[in-house]
């Protein structure tokens, strides 16, 4: 029989954005998302999402009731700071605090983000993470919430899936500012958010805070195609362009050779550069050791084939099935595994993926201290009957992940809790509200929650511990 240790979390995770609506209420300022998501040809927008703002207490609740024993929030930075800089408001320090306090009643415990694809629009029209200033920004912003919250939160996050920012504004182009195939933009973007979280990190020990700080990365398996040379270097430079070059600098302070060799391949190929100051790399190695924990999000594993032609990325947005493709210059192609099923989005249903990732973290990176998997779940159209939702592909979907997990503790990997996406359905960046992640489902138009069948499957998981199939439920 399988099962978890007592020690092991059931959380849910959530992000300011996607849940919380209210976003010209009590003193907020705008995000760039505001202003994307209000272009003419937008069909949705966070103005009210699922409405955490006002129904926190509710579905803080709902989540004990449910055997939810964490939930992953964040902190809108310009709740805090309106412009990104400046005085705190202190409407959006109270609505936090309350926030936690409800959680502390309820015995869920806080892992609080920091930045969750949401920098202020006054900073992201300054550059955003291409623009250095930007790291000091976040690094007093991130100040601001340890002196307000610190008493309260004992979990924190620096940042979410730098990686998933930089592809969108860079490299697909589905976010702000909708730039596409601009690979040398993504890596020096993302080498200033390690930075950032770096400087954050390093903070926080300062300051003596009573909690422990980590970062979320999405990391998802790479694997070639075919046995090939080239479709295994194609596999190699996607690899490390998304996942080794973000764990080299917050598990070892320092880029490896390789890693360094193969981000000079991708750059030189585009004719462009990118900067590393002593400063910074001496910072990212005070961070790594100091770390407590990373987070992984996982969704799906890549199989890649070599390729020459000219960029091009299809994003599926839709659920239109078969419609993705993603292919860079100079780097490789993915291509559908006919052995592995996908989602109405396109994204490989790969368990295995997942317990790949974490066996590699605990061999490549051995100083690591403990991994939360901050991220997991299936995307999917539910349909309600009755005010019932039989999700029973979302079941199988997250048994088969933890199923993974288990193998990897099993192998000696230190794996501390699982958070599933999502507590309850929330809007999507891309995909508006017709992509659902949620343990419960939202009327979008009454604000109603309905637990859906995941949401028994998972209360009767965390309290027995042990891992039954999705059929073993009581609906």
């Amino acid at each position: 029989m399988k099962t978890f240790n007592s020690d092991f979390l059931f959380g849910a995770a959530t992000a300011a954005y996607q849940s919380e609506g209210a976003t010209t209420i009590d003193g907020r300022g705008p995000c760039y998302w505001d202003e994307y998501l209000h272009r003419d040809s937008s069909t949705f927008h966070g103005d009210i999402a699922s409405d955490f703002y006002h129904t926190y207490k509710q579905d803080i609740r709902q989540a004990k009731a449910f055997g939810i024993d964490s939930i992953r929030i964040s902190i809108a930075w310009t709740r805090i700071l309106p412009n990104g800089i400046g005085p705190v408001n202190q409407a959006g320090v109270q609505f936090y605090r309350d926030v936690f306090d409800e959680c502390r009643e309820n015995g869920v415990e806080p892992f609080v983000t920091l930045h969750h694809f949401d920098t202020p629009l006054p900073l992201f029209k300054k550059g955003d993470w291409l623009n250095k200033d930007n790291i000091d920004h976040f690094v007093n912003y991130a100040k601001v919430c340890f002196q307000q919250f610190g008493d309260q939160v004992k979990h924190w996050i620096t940042i979410n899936e730098p990686w998933s920012v930089v592809a969108g504004q860079y490299v697909i182009g589905h976010f702000p500012p909708n730039i596409q195939y601009d690979v040398p933009k993504a890596i020096q973007a993302m080498h200033n958010m390690s930075v950032a979280h770096a400087k954050v990190v390093n903070l926080y020990k300062d300051m003596q805070l009573d909690g422990e700080i980590g970062i979320v990365h999405i990391l998802e398996s790479k694997y070639a195609n075919s046995e090939s040379e080239n479709d295994k270097k194609a596999a190699q430079l996607e690899d490390t362009l998304a996942n080794r070059f973000v764990l080299d600098a917050c598990l070892k302070g320092k880029y490896s050779e390789e890693t360094v060799r193969d981000l000079t391949d991708i750059i030189q190929a585009s004719r462009d550069t990118w900067t590393i100051t002593d400063e910074e790399l001496n910072c990212l190695s005070k961070a790594a050791v100091q770390i407590d924990f990373l987070g992984l999000n996982y969704y799906a594993s890549h199989f890649i084939e070599h390729y020459e032609g000219d960029s091009f990325i299809g994003h599926n947005g839709t659920g239109e099935k078969g419609t993705s493709v993603f292919a860079l210059k100079g780097i490789g192609k993915r291509v559908k595994n006919q052995a592995v099923p996908t989602t109405d989005w396109d994204w490989p249903i790969f368990p295995k993926g997942l317990f790949d990732m974490l066996l590699r973290i605990k061999n490549e990176y051995p100083a690591y201290k403990k991994i939360y998997v901050t991220e997991n779940g299936l995307g999917y159209k539910d349909a309600m009957t009755g005010h019932k939702i039989n999700d029973l592909l979302r079941i199988q979907y997250v048994h088969d992940h933890l199923a993974a997990i288990l193998e990897a503790i099993d192998a000696g990997v230190n794996v501390k809790g699982y958070f599933i996406w999502s507590l309850m359905d929330v809007l999507s960046w891309t995909n508006g509200f017709n992509k659902r992640y949620g343990l419960f489902y939202v009327d979008f138009e009454t604000q109603e929650r309905y637990p859906k069948r995941s949401a028994y499957w998972y209360k009767q998981l965390s309290s027995s511990r042990v891992l039954l199939g999705p059929q073993r439920v009581e609906f």
